[in-house]
Order: C-alpha cells, then structure tokens, then sequence
C-alpha cells in the first residue's frame, strides 16, 4: 500500500529563506520517513489520484486560495493550517480569506501559547480546534565568551529579519545610533523586501557606523555567525513564533526582544530582556546593559535555557506526527487539542 502523500504549501519557497520557509523545509524532513510529502506555492487538483491525503497550509491568508480549492474539491480529506505570524496577529481579525482559512481548515496549529490566547475570542471554535507545536532547532554548544564574561571587542548584536515593516528594522536602527558603550556592534541579517527601509538601511550605516547591514546570508552563515554574537535582537511588531528566537536560545544567545504576545509566548512573561515594542531607546539600554553587565547577561542566558527543552527537534516532530497522524485516521480528519504542550 502506498504511503499517504501530504503537501506543505508555502507562500515562500528556499530562495525568500524565511520562517514559513523553513517551518516548511522542517517539517518535509520530519514527516518524510513516514508520508510521501511535497512543498509547493498552491495546489491544483488535477485528478483525484494526484491530490494529496493531508494538505498542510502556512499562514491563513496567504495560503487561502490553495486551502479553499483542495477543501472544494475533497471536502472529505483533511486540511491542517498553521498560523505563522502576521496571519494570527493582524490577519484573521481583518480578512475574510484568513477567517475562511480558519473555518475550513480541520485543525489549526499556533507556534507558541499566545497564539491560543489570540484565537479565543474569535467565533466559530477556532480555540477549540487548535494547538500549540513549537518549533525546533539542533542544539549547538555556546561559545565561551558567553559564559558570564564581558563582551568581547568588538562586542556584536545581531537582528536577523528582512527589512519590512513588521520586523520594525527602524527600531533597530534608531538604537544603533543611540549605543555610546564603545566597540558595540550592531549587525543586520535580511534581504530588502521595502525599498524604503533599504533607504533607511543605507542612511543608518552612513550615520552611525556601529550599523552594518549585511543584506541576506545563507541559513547556515547566518547561525554561524548568530553563535559568536554576544544577543540577538528582534525588534518585531508582530511575530507568530520566531525561528529567530529559537535558534539563538538553542545557540546559547540570549535574546533581546520586542514586548509582543508572539516573543512573550516564546520565552516566558517573566523574561528580563523584553523592551516595549517600537522604544528604539529601551533597546539601546538593553544592548549596552547586556554588553557591560556581565550578571544580567549570565541572567538572560539562564533564563533563555530555561526555554532550551521546549525547542527540540525530538519534541516538536513528536508531536507534529502525533497530529498529522490522527488527521489521516479519524473520520473527517476531525483531529483537535487546545492543550499547551509540556
């Protein structure tokens, strides 16, 4: 008997090397031992044989038209959606293809427990039908320098997020001129996705020097280069559930970050190096404490730890399988939990 055969669809694909991207990339790995699986941009039903047992769809709105013709065409077979970011936080309250997404879809995952927050109010059980996976990243071992020794010179932070306007890339920025402690860096990883914030990039980086934009990097440069930096920052307005995070945490890389339920979700209501979102000055306050305070880095640092467990690859394709595997054997593909995973 052939393998049941899934479709991932992405709104990016490997060349944008974004989050939904590697969400995507991940979970084809995880899934692939087991089923028959394929990414694609959108799905079309040529026949009945070539369509896929289990559609799997990232981000509500931008993966609603895929969602709603497999759903039309096999209303019978399962549908799973992820909720990824600015779907969750912005879309689904704005936009009718997004709610749609919602209602058709069989379960839904978020990639953190706010996510679950988010969802409860809105009509139709989506809550109901929900569950929080996390996402994964290999574990590397922490470099030295970032065991409770003052930082290095130079003493480097990186943001690592394309330049649009939901990572607030300006916030950043803005910091980069405001950092006075000598020999602090502040790198930028990401492709220019607005010309204006390139503008902007550009103008920083005449400015204020300690800001180098570095444009887009491979996957693999950019968590090299994440683990010998003394933080990361992320500066986002919204986020779904950060790879960012989870692969600065798993680095031993404490994290600097925007006070949204997205970041708060991925690393605790409790953690210390949380800055209003769009306060250009917390942040800087933050990157020269944690650059000259080596107490309250070795503090962010365990906390992040704390995370680490919540993030293994075993965990989230565990449980990843435990659903997709459900959603292919109940009837209607009717597979549902709003439990936060332990």
């Amino acid at each position: 008997m052939p393998r049941p055969h899934i479709l991932i669809v992405s709104p990016a694909s490997a060349r944008e090397n974004n989050g939904n991207w590697q969400t995507a990339s991940r979970w084809q790995r995880f899934l692939r031992d087991d089923y028959r699986v394929a990414i694609a941009r959108d799905w079309q039903a040529a026949d009945g044989g070539g369509a896929p047992d289990l559609l799997v769809a990232l981000h509500a709105r931008r993966s609603a038209p895929a969602l709603a013709a497999f759903k039309a065409a096999f209303p019978r077979r399962p549908a799973l959606l992820v909720l990824t970011g600015t779907d969750l936080y912005r879309d689904v309250f704005e936009d009718d293809r997004a709610r749609d997404s919602l209602a058709l879809a069989d379960a839904l995952v978020v990639l953190q427990p706010d996510g679950l927050r988010q969802l409860a109010p809105l009509p139709g059980g989506a809550a109901a039908k929900a569950q929080v996976i996390y996402q994964s990243a290999p574990r590397l071992r922490a470099r030295a320098q970032h065991r409770g020794a003052p930082c290095d010179t130079p003493c480097d932070i990186v943001m690592i997020g394309h330049l649009r306007p939901e990572k607030d890339p300006l916030a950043y920025m803005r910091a980069a001129a405001l950092v006075t402690l000598p020999g602090v860096r502040l790198l930028h990883v990401g492709a220019a996705l607005d010309p204006a914030l390139a503008h902007a990039a550009r103008a920083a980086q005449e400015a204020a020097p300690r800001y180098r934009w570095l444009g887009a990097l491979p996957h693999t440069a950019t968590r090299r280069l994440l683990r010998r930096c003394h933080a990361m920052a992320i500066a986002s307005r919204m986020e779904g559930g950060a790879n960012v995070i989870i692969e600065a945490v798993t680095s031993g890389v404490p994290v600097l970050a925007s006070d949204v339920g997205g970041n708060r979700g991925m690393l605790g209501d409790d953690y210390a190096g949380l800055f209003p979102a769009g306060n250009a000055a917390a942040l800087a306050g933050l990157i020269e404490r944690s650059a000259q305070d080596p107490a309250f880095h070795a503090r962010l640092r365990r906390q992040c730890a704390a995370r680490a467990g919540l993030f293994r690859p075993a965990a989230e394709r565990a449980r990843l399988l435990e659903l997709v595997d459900n959603l292919l054997t109940l009837p209607h593909g009717g597979a549902s939990s709003s439990q936060e995973p332990t």
